[in-house]
């Protein structure tokens, strides 16, 4: 895998004597001093060029930095003046390329407002024509996680205990692709990693980005409660899949407890003890069982 000293040195080397390439902006982890790295992070850079359609008509630049295990997409489409490129190289390398001309710097120097992705960190690399320099500088804010409205609190709460119901009833179905789905994908996705988040927020004082989909969870969760969310997480058996169920309720409640007291929302208690006695009656059910008694 190439360092960034390599990496910078041979992009700018071939970009230098490329008339056709203007800016090149660095953004995500690597132009954020404050993000978790390590040899595995992408190399996300933004080329900025005279004229899109030498981009659009052959792949051959990518080859400059190595032999391609992969590109997605596998041809190139201009969508919205943007080129997307993301290659895999042999040797382990990385790189996303957004291409677009440098008629996108100069809005960008002229917005207000930094989009998410330039106020998270960015870096100019090169810089021909001399564009960037009224671009404003990043806040590394953008995907801090904020606190929750009351409604949006009270909604997650709503979802997430009206859900285990449908889990509950596939339980006793046998359903296990339907729990799978909605046990690991739709409840713990859109329910329990927001709740985390909050969570860490009130523990960091909204100060933190755990990054998408909880990637950062381990490193900032205190330990009791990295394994208990651990132990939400089984395989195949029905029965296994029960008690993740309850774990993950157990966990849910706990922590949005947390978060309502310290943000002044109501909890809303007698609603989940209402659906533990449905998950319980639904699990005491007899498998041959025609009616709910």
């Amino acid at each position: 895998m190439k360092k960034e000293e390599e990496m910078f040195g041979q992009l700018l080397d071939w970009a230098k004597n490329n008339e056709e390439i203007r800016t090149i902006i660095l953004t995500s982890s690597r132009a954020n001093s404050n993000a978790i790295k390590d040899m595995f992070t992408d190399y996300d850079f933004e080329l900025f060029v005279k004229d899109l359609r030498p981009f659009l008509n052959s792949d051959k630049w990518l080859e400059k930095f190595g032999t391609i295990i992969k590109r997605v997409p596998l041809k190139a489409v201009e969508n919205e003046n943007w080129i997307t490129r993301l290659v895999l190289y042999e040797d382990g390398t990385k790189i996303d390329f957004q291409i677009s001309t440098n008629e996108s710097v100069n809005k960008l120097a002229n917005e207000t407002q930094l989009p998410p992705e330039y106020d998270n960190g960015y870096k100019v690399l090169l810089d021909k024509d001399n564009l960037t320099k009224d671009i404003k500088p990043p806040s590394y804010t953008a995907f801090i996680t904020k606190k929750p409205t009351e409604e949006e609190y009270s909604e997650i709460m709503n979802s997430f205990w009206g859900d285990t119901a449908y889990v509950a009833n596939s339980l006793w179905r046998d359903e296990l692709y339907f729990v799978k789905f909605m046990l690991d994908n739709i409840i713990r996705f859109n329910y329990l990693q927001k709740v985390i988040e909050w969570y860490l927020g009130v523990k960091y004082d909204w100060k933190i980005n755990p990054n998408k989909c909880g990637r950062w969870f381990k490193r900032y969760l205190d330990k009791p409660t990295w394994e208990e969310l651990e132990k939400t997480f089984v395989g195949a058996n029905i029965e296994d899949n029960w008690n993740a169920l309850y774990k993950t309720a157990d966990l849910f409640s706990r922590l949005s407890k947390e978060v309502g007291e310290n943000l002044g929302y109501t909890y809303p208690l007698e609603y989940e003890n209402k659906i533990r006695e449905y998950l319980l009656r639904v699990r005491n059910l007899d498998n041959n069982a025609n009616t709910f008694e």
